[in-house]
């Protein structure tokens, strides 16, 4: 790539950012007339608890407005709720979007209070206190059914996404929780949790949800879209059920629009908009959009910088390939799907465990599980690498100089190691520069659904050095097996987008493999195959991430090694950026 073409890379990439940021803001500000406030109050565990609040045009204390609270679920933060606080917000209402403590920029411990945003909500001047709602996804919906419970008349109406009354919450009646509606999914991937019922489309046979909506338990189902008790009395309840997954309810306008439909009915909503007439996707595509700039600033950036003279050195050419071929190949790579596979299936039993696998240097609980489980990978894959190149690959003259992990005088660098940190470290600062301001001029992460890259709180900055080790170690490993063992072709014969392509296969086949044994039965109608295992079903929500996230590893790490010939300026790059992501957008029990 000559230096005309990086620069018009860096240009393309600096303009994604820019525009998807901004279209982001335009939307979540419905054209910058709703004004979006960063909002902070004291938790009963005397932390300090964070969120947006949307505030509507021409909201004032003399003329207060409606109010909601919008809640999020497990291991999210209040960007997941967007969807919602965008399209209350565009019809007048008042939005609080709270982090829940322990996620986003609220400070630990997590799990762990969450009961004091009603009370805050109260105290804010620009909301009408007779006319307050509350929505809740997964966990949100149990917060909100347990404020519901401490404060019964401190609300008015309620919306329970994907969530129910029980299990971590009071048990719901007719007349308990007020004005209720459900909105569930025909996908659920946790509706026995929720409602005792072996899928999504089974939750109007749920004994729970009939006690809630008054009906005896051994009596008719729930009538979905059907209108049950009284508005006025407080007892109303309604159950809409969308086609949607569990994290996709929070991603759905089906979901959304019942959300909607059932606050202006309870609630009615000083701009009269039909629940359909939705905008919120283009603030999601706008994130997506800034994110894809960042990731493709990446790599201009890093190639503008190995260009100068400090850096120059780092660029050599691609070493001999002494890599497996034919069956061998075929062998490494059944291999490299399987162990990842194999590994997690066993590690993520461990999050069943919840903050008891917790201490104060790795506090959070599926980070955690995600350390044990890069560290099994890299840990086998290490031994069968080792074993491969001593038995079988020492035999064609290989050596770790074909490997990309030493010079040509078969010795470490030390000193071209370290300038291949500090470049990454340059890099990764550069990349988190641009997520800093557009959090703070648009107000935004980037982030599609699950994809999330968000800026790290304080505490988080300690986190990401302690785990940045682990994730290195792995990552080193991983780029000897990719550019070493299962490389294709001869230096320089495949092109740089064949190899990325190749790469990118061999590090998301095992979580599609995954994804497809369980949502597979689900969506043909039955249910996931490891339901009965803990955690299972939850690790399948949270694994829809590593497909963009591992398609990004392989992404630097095949470029920078075809720059410097060596595997460590992508391992650290890789590293820094894993561990960014990953802390930023975990909950956290502990300081």
């Amino acid at each position: 790539m000559n230096s005309k073409k990086t620069i018009g890379l860096l240009i393309i990439a600096l303009l994604l950012i820019i525009g998807g940021g901004l279209l982001a803001y335009l939307i979540q500000t419905d054209g910058n007339t709703i004004k979006i406030q960063k909002v902070s109050y004291q938790g009963s565990q005397k932390n300090i608890q964070r969120g947006f609040l949307y505030i509507p045009p021409g909201v004032t204390k003399e003329k207060p407005a409606p109010g909601l609270i919008a809640i999020h679920g497990n291991n999210n933060s209040l960007e997941m709720q967007d969807g919602f606080a965008i399209e209350f917000a565009r019809r007048g209402y008042v939005v609080l979007a709270p982090d829940m403590p322990g996620h986003g920029f609220s400070e630990p411990p997590a799990w762990i209070g969450g009961n004091d945003m009603l009370d805050y909500f109260r105290t804010l001047d620009i909301v009408d206190k007779n006319n307050i709602g509350m929505e809740g996804h997964s966990m949100g919906g149990w917060v909100s059914v347990r404020l519901a419970d401490a404060k019964r008349d401190g609300y008015k109406s309620l919306v329970l996404l994907d969530s129910a009354t029980g299990v971590y919450c009071p048990r719901g009646d007719a007349t308990f929780p007020r004005n209720t509606a459900v909105i569930f999914g025909t996908y659920e991937e946790l509706s026995k949790l929720m409602w005792g019922v072996p899928t999504g489309r089974d939750v109007f046979k749920a004994f729970g949800l009939k006690t809630l909506f008054g009906l005896p338990e051994d009596g008719a189902n729930v009538e979905p879209g059907k209108l049950y008790g009284s508005i006025q009395a407080g007892t109303a309840r309604k159950l809409y059920i969308t086609k949607a997954t569990h994290p996709g309810a929070s991603f759905s306008p089906a979901s959304i629009g019942a959300a909607v439909d059932w606050m202006q009915m309870t609630i009615p909503a000083p701009k009269n908009i039909p629940a359909t007439n939705q905008t919120w996707y283009w603030k999601e595509i706008g994130t997506f959009v800034a994110a894809i700039g960042m990731i493709l600033l990446l790599f201009p950036l890093g190639r503008l910088f190995l260009q100068t003279s400090f850096f120059k050195e780092l660029s050599e050419a691609m070493p001999e390939s002494k890599a497996a071929k034919g069956f061998g190949w075929w062998i490494g790579a059944v291999l490299a799907v399987l162990i990842p596979l194999v590994v997690f299936f066993k590690v993520m039993s461990f999050s069943a465990l919840g903050p008891a696998i917790c201490t104060k240097i790795f506090p959070q609980l599926y980070t955690n599980v995600i350390l044990l489980w890069v560290s099994g990978v890299a840990a086998i894959s290490l031994i069968l690498f080792l074993l491969w190149h001593f038995i079988f690959n020492r035999k064609n003259k290989a050596t770790f100089v074909n490997y990309g992990l030493t010079w040509k005088d078969k010795r470490l660098n030390w000193k071209k190691m370290g300038k291949s940190f500090l470049l990454a470290a340059i890099i990764c600062i550069v990349a988190y520069l641009t997520l800093a301001l557009s959090y703070l001029f648009f107000k935004i992460d980037y982030r599609l659904w699950l994809f999330v890259i968000k800026p790290m709180a304080p505490w988080h900055f300690r986190l990401f050095l302690i785990d940045f080790i682990p994730f290195f170690v792995y990552f080193l490993i991983l780029g000897m097996v990719v550019h070493g063992q299962l490389r294709r072709g001869k230096a320089g014969e495949l092109k740089q987008w064949q190899e990325m392509l190749i790469n990118i296969f061999l590090l998301i086949v095992p979580f599609i493999l995954w994804e497809a044994f369980q949502y597979g039965p689900l969506f043909a109608g039955g249910v996931m195959p490891l339901t009965k295992l803990p955690e299972a079903n939850l690790w399948s929500i949270f694994m829809w991430q590593f497909l963009p996230l591992f398609t990004m590893v392989a992404l630097v790490s095949t470029y920078f090694y075809r720059q410097t010939g060596h595997i460590y300026l992508g391992a650290f790059l890789n590293a820094m950026l894993i561990s960014w992501i990953v802390v930023a957008s975990q909950l956290t029990f502990k300081f």
